[in-house]
């Protein structure tokens, strides 16, 4: 087995990116490399998502386009794991029985033992748990980036939004303790990591599993004891849960960010109680109005969902009045579609697919004109940027540089000679609604994390991170 070779292909939320990187950094532990550019690998991973309608087609379209490749390609195996895997289980094999292994969001770290006894005993394995027995930060990884990076805090969900098919896949709520996650960030800081986000499907719950409702903001708190670390981020909180005493964490923690991302899906009371989501508009805005107070500069961005049965043209106009009034700095705009599972699928007063289109093309554009109102105000002040590769749009004509502001604001920098990694001071020039422009360079500072990314392009080590069998919890 040692050279086979092997691709991981994701799609879905920052929870699955985040779980490919084990499913990298395992198979890496295997013996397997990733492919010389152009080759085809040997393995071939799909972590899947099953939250969009149609997530199915998708998976089985690219499942169907590498059939010839198989064949011309002996020894090939497929291997597809992630939530439509949870969801589907063997009818996959039915649809694509070319597929060599099924494995679910449970149990990621059988995929090397799986593909084995798949390749020894040619037949397809399928196994799928109802439970995690073992949380994944346990796991080997092969992180993303040399700089940043994820750390889960709890796993599944307690919530029961009518439109999300998430807990049934990830299962209930699991915390891990709060030293694990300390050692894990400890580590990670020690192999040049400047930045973390901590996850979790609803990361301001965290701690229920072990009766503290406070448990997220002392962790906040407590990363910011750990030296070195320059970046704390988080996502996503749910409003249901968003306590003063997180928000005072993040505004006197000086390495947590003033950025928040915070689901508001819709601004009509009447729509939030049918997709049984435990706040009301006022709330939300409350919510907002008191991290401004507490940090006047923070960047605050969310989740829309457009269309939702039921939703009339007057519910709609409220979701517009709370974008303008929550003056988001961006946010990711959905049109309904139907997940199949979930109580939303079933509803009555499905909206018109050309309806939803008109109305989410008027949102877009609020939403892009009240973004592009709160970048202009930055304008002529100072930012800044964590360096980052591959981030945004890259102009080879100008050889801009492209990062993050500490509110998570994307800035293009003017040329200069940053390494991803390393950190910019600059002045904004000009404003987008999708990003920032710095052509005013006023120093670049040399950082552990840039040192951490040129040894990456030499090599790409596999970090495990021994923390044992922690407790688990909801993400």
């Amino acid at each position: 087995m040692t050279g086979r070779t092997y691709e991981v292909r994701t799609y879905g939320c920052q929870m699955n990116v985040h779980d490919s990187e084990r499913l990298a950094g395992l198979l890496e532990d295997a013996g397997y490399r990733q492919p010389v550019d152009g080759a085809d690998p040997d393995v071939v991973v799909f972590n899947t998502c099953a939250v969009r309608e149609n997530a199915d087609n998708r998976l089985y379209g690219n499942l169907g386009q590498l059939v010839p490749v198989k064949k011309a390609h002996p020894g090939m195996q497929i291997a597809v794991g992630g939530c439509l895997a949870q969801k589907d289980q063997a009818t996959i094999l039915d649809r694509a029985p070319w597929v060599d292994v099924v494995f679910g969001t449970h149990n990621i770290g059988s995929l090397p033992t799986l593909l084995e006894r798949a390749r020894v005993e040619q037949e397809s394995q399928v196994e799928l748990l109802e439970a995690l027995a073992v949380f994944p930060s346990t796991l080997p990884t092969r992180r993303e980036s040399a700089y940043r990076a994820w750390v889960s805090v709890s796993v599944g969900c307690n919530n029961t939004c009518t439109f999300c098919i998430v807990p049934s896949l990830r299962g209930k709520e699991r915390d891990r303790r709060p030293g694990d996650i300390l050692r894990e960030v400890e580590m990670l800081v020690a192999d040049g990591v400047l930045e973390v986000t901590l996850l979790g499907q609803n990361v301001n719950s965290y701690g229920v599993e072990f009766g503290d409702t406070r448990a997220f903001g002392k962790l906040l708190r407590a990363c910011g004891d750990v030296g070195g670390l320059e970046r704390v981020r988080f996502t996503s909180p749910h409003p249901r849960d968003f306590t003063d005493d997180v928000i005072e964490a993040m505004a006197e923690t000086d390495n947590v960010m003033p950025s928040l991302h915070m689901p508001l899906q819709s601004g009509s009371d009447r729509v939030l109680k049918e997709m049984r989501r435990s706040y009301r508009a006022d709330k939300f805005l409350g919510i907002i109005e008191r991290v401004r107070a507490a940090m006047p500069s923070a960047a605050i961005t969310t989740d829309v969902i457009v269309g939702f049965p039921g939703e009339t043209e007057d519910d709609f106009a409220q979701t517009l009045d709370v974008v303008r009034a929550a003056r988001f700095a961006g946010a990711f705009t959905f049109q309904y579609s139907k997940r199949p599972g979930t109580p939303a699928a079933d509803l009555p007063g499905q909206v018109p697919s050309d309806v939803v289109a008109q109305r989410y093309e008027r949102l877009v554009a609020v939403v892009e004109d009240v973004a592009w109102e709160q970048n202009k105000t930055a304008v002529g002040t100072p930012v800044e940027v964590l360096v980052a590769e591959g981030e945004g749009r890259k102009d080879r004509a100008t050889h801009r540089l492209s990062g993050r502001a500490r509110d998570n604001r994307l800035v293009h920098l003017a040329p200069c000679d940053a390494r991803p990694g390393d950190v910019v001071e600059a002045c904004v020039t000009y404003a987008a609604p999708h990003h920032l422009v710095a052509d005013q360079i006023v120093a670049v500072r040399r950082t552990r994390g840039g040192d951490a990314w040129q040894s990456s392009q030499e090599t790409a080590p596999v970090t495990g991170v021994p923390l044992g069998m922690p407790a688990m919890r909801p993400a």
